[in-house]
């Protein structure tokens, strides 16, 4: 089925840490690992990321159990440090990433142009998911130096 280009689908976060903090969770390989999937059944083995304007990312997604997995990857189009990452996945739907901090809290609104093989609200709950684990593994790392 056709990408949906004329529909962006939003999900948001508020992540009680620095904007630093989460910069740096959001885009380190060794981090990524830990928080890269939408349900417990869900890992991602290994991530790799080239973070810079031109560059590229892949992750690979797996079942737990090994029964399904796909790689998920992009290319990076703009870099705002602490505000704002914009890429392309390889099937060409474009992602935008806000970062607003205020205090020690850091916003960010997700958005995403809709695929169309899978509902419109399936989406949004797997991405959603994906990033309220973020917001899990930041939390709940504070001993962590960066």
């Amino acid at each position: 089925m056709e990408t949906t280009k004329e529909t962006i689908i939003t999900v948001e976060a508020t992540i009680n840490a620095t904007v630093n903090r989460v910069w740096k969770f959001w885009t380190l390989p060794e981090h990524i690992i830990h928080w890269n999937n939408a349900s417990d059944d869900w890992h991602t083995p290994w991530a790799e990321n080239d973070f810079r304007v031109g560059g590229s990312f892949l992750s690979r997604m797996e079942a737990k159990d090994g029964s399904f997995g796909f790689d998920f990857g992009g290319a990076y189009n703009e870099i705002r440090m602490h505000e704002l990452i914009a890429y392309t996945i390889f099937d060409g739907r474009k992602v935008r990433i806000s970062f607003s901090s205020s205090d020690n809290s850091t916003s960010i609104s997700e958005s995403f142009e809709a695929e169309g093989v899978h509902s419109i609200e399936l989406q949004k709950s797997g991405w959603q998911s994906i990033l309220d684990n973020f917001k899990h593994y930041v939390e709940s790392n504070f001993t962590y130096k960066l």
